[in-house]
Formats: C-alpha cells, sequence, structure tokens
C-alpha cells in the first residue's frame, strides 16, 4: 500500500506529473539543478523552499527524485484542474484561516515516510525569505521529519522587464538538517526563526552563484 501520498491519490497519475514537471518546462527555461544528490530517497522529509512565482511548485514537484506532497493554496483547487491537483495527491489549505485538516493530511503522509513540501512565506513575493509562518515547524515538531531547504531563482521576470526568451533558471537544493522544536508557541517561533535563516542563506548562495556564472 502506498503511504508517501495521501489517502484517494494516484499514484501512477502522480508519477505522470513529475515526468510533465520535469520536461515540460525545459523549451522554455534554461533549468540548472543544483545539488539534487541531497535529496534524502526515503524516510519524512519536511521540505521549505521560496516563492515568487507559480513555476517553482511545479519545477520542484517534477525535479526531485522521489514523490513529493505541496500545500497549495486553496484557490487553485477548482474545477478540473482541482481535481488534477487532488488525484495526483496535493492537499489544499486556505491561506489566513485556522485549519488543522491540511497540517494533519501532511503528517500523516510525514509518518508514512513521505515529503511534504511547504512554502514558508505563505505567499509569491520576492522570493528572500524575508518572513516566514510556522506550519513546517509545527510538522517537524509533530513528526520529527528531517528539513529540507530548496532555493530557486530566475522563475519571476524583474519588474519592468520584457518578456525573456528561454531565462535561466536555478534550483539548488540545500544540506538537510534535523531541527529539535521545544514545546508552545516559543518553540514554534525559535525553530521557524532557524528554518528561515537556513532557507534565506540558501536563497542567497544561489544569488551570489547566478552572479558569478553571469
Amino acid at each position: 500500500m502506498t503511504t508517501d501520498l495521501p489517502a484517494g491519490a494516484l499514484p501512477w497519475l502522480h508519477d505522470v506529473g513529475r515526468m510533465i514537471g520535469r520536461w515540460g518546462f525545459r523549451p522554455a527555461f534554461r533549468i540548472r539543478v543544483h545539488g539534487i544528490e541531497r535529496v534524502p530517497r526515503t524516510g519524512p522529509v519536511v521540505l521549505v523552499a521560496n516563492h515568487s512565482s507559480m513555476l517553482e511548485p511545479q519545477l520542484i514537484f517534477g525535479m526531485l527524485p522521489r514523490r513529493s506532497v505541496f500545500l497549495v493554496k486553496q484557490e487553485m483547487f477548482r474545477g478540473i484542474a482541482g481535481r488534477g491537483l487532488r488525484a495526483i495527491g496535493q492537499v489544499p489549505v486556505k491561506r489566513g484561516e485556522p485549519d488543522r485538516t491540511p497540517l494533519l493530511t501532511a503528517v500523516d503522509v510525514l509518518n508514512g515516510g513521505g515529503l511534504v513540501g511547504v512554502f514558508p512565506e505563505g505567499t509569491r513575493g520576492e522570493g528572500n525569505v524575508a518572513v516566514a509562518e510556522q506550519g513546517a515547524a509545527w510538522l517537524v515538531r509533530s513528526t520529527g521529519a528531517t528539513v529540507l531547504p530548496v532555493a530557486t531563482r530566475g522563475t519571476r521576470r524583474p519588474e519592468g522587464a520584457r518578456r525573456r526568451f528561454r531565462p535561466r533558471v536555478d534550483m539548488m537544493v540545500g544540506e538537510p538538517f534535523d531541527l529539535a522544536v521545544g514545546r508552545g508557541r516559543t518553540g514554534l517561533i525559535e525553530a521557524t526563526e532557524q528554518i528561515r535563516v537556513r532557507l534565506a542563506g540558501l536563497v542567497d548562495e544561489l544569488d551570489e552563484q547566478r552572479k558569478r556564472n553571469q
């Protein structure tokens, strides 16, 4: 029985979706992936990533060497697209509202040895991880999962820039790390800041690498 996807997901369709995510964007972008060997192949993992466009979730989903379940904003789960997202095992989240249902679904996936992806910034922006929400830390405290930071750059068109022809997109996987999350709200706040600092540092590292390789 498959335990790395939520109940009701179709593993075969999930794997087809991964193939589309891996190859579907290559005609439009020059994609470079760094550090993919750092992804733990087994065991519970909470992946945290920066977020500046709609492309990051699809790109990471496709490039990872294992199945992944992402927490996705509720607005995406409409019509055929929404049914498709559920079928490949993605989990809807209501932004700005207290709702433990998606987190409990994610806990089940992690307890089954799966990988859950979270965008701690909560919404698209500059992608520099200046702020972070506490969901990732809560999942780590609830399951003991390893944290895996992933940074992506190049997906967002700079303000005022013209349409780009096959822009370079870089995805960098950081070193996985274990995180002890203390009790109560204070524990979540402290652990969230540790996650934010690690992820922001990886984004800075990728920015520097992209400058050197221009």
